[in-house]
């Protein structure tokens, strides 16, 4: 094979080379960046996500602690049940059984309604419903 061929071949892989190397590297860039993307909105619509849910079940744990639950009452625990279901889309396992136990004891609080918050402030576990699902939120967040 004569030189003058040799160089040319060896001067187009050259380039071919260099060129799959941008290539390359400009994928690797821009899958990398739509990955951290994807998880930064994943993590912003969890932390939504939590935050509806913490401001709903507060609210009616404030209703359940001062009305009893009625058939007519019933329609409050929808968007409870609502947001309980979404996380189950997006939530691990232990936050969403937070939830369900969340939603457990606010049924039971409209049911057992207290009559003196006395009482109430001596179980601690009573009072503060959202405790461990928040925990569990923050242990899912890494924050």
């Amino acid at each position: 094979m004569n030189s003058a061929y040799l160089s040319v071949f060896a001067a187009l892989s050259g380039s071919l080379i260099g060129a799959l190397g941008g290539i390359v590297t400009t994928w690797i860039t821009l899958n990398g960046q739509e990955r951290a993307r994807r998880f930064a909105e994943t993590m912003s619509r969890k932390q939504n996500l939590y935050g509806e849910y913490i401001d709903e079940a507060s609210k009616l744990l404030g209703d359940g602690l001062t009305h009893k639950l009625g058939p007519e009452d019933l329609p409050k625990l929808v968007r409870l049940y609502a947001l309980t279901s979404k996380l189950r889309l997006f939530a691990p396992a232990d936050v969403t059984s937070m939830a369900d136990d969340v939603m457990q004891r606010i049924i039971e609080t409209y049911q057992n309604q207290v009559e003196d918050i006395q009482t109430l402030a001596r179980e601690p576990r009573d009072l503060d419903i959202l405790r461990q699902f928040s925990e569990a939120c923050r242990r899912d967040l890494n924050l």
